[in-house]
């Protein structure tokens, strides 16, 4: 075995591995999580109004 067949191995792992990547990330399964890991970012409560006043006054006064 010499250091080209090695090579060879190596690469055809390496793209089963980017192929299995590629079918798990488009899998319709995998959508409903997706969707909603895409939408953390929106999940923070917004602040009250008074609670954003009080802490913008506070900031100013020091």
């Amino acid at each position: 075995m010499d250091i080209g067949m090695i090579r060879g191995i190596g690469t055809a792992v390496v793209f089963i591995a980017f192929i299995s990547v590629v079918l798990w990330a488009y899998s319709s399964k995998r959508k409903s999580s997706f969707d909603e890991a895409a939408n953390l970012p929106f999940a923070d409560e917004a602040e009250p109004e008074s609670k954003r006043d009080q802490d913008s006054s506070r900031s100013n006064n020091q």
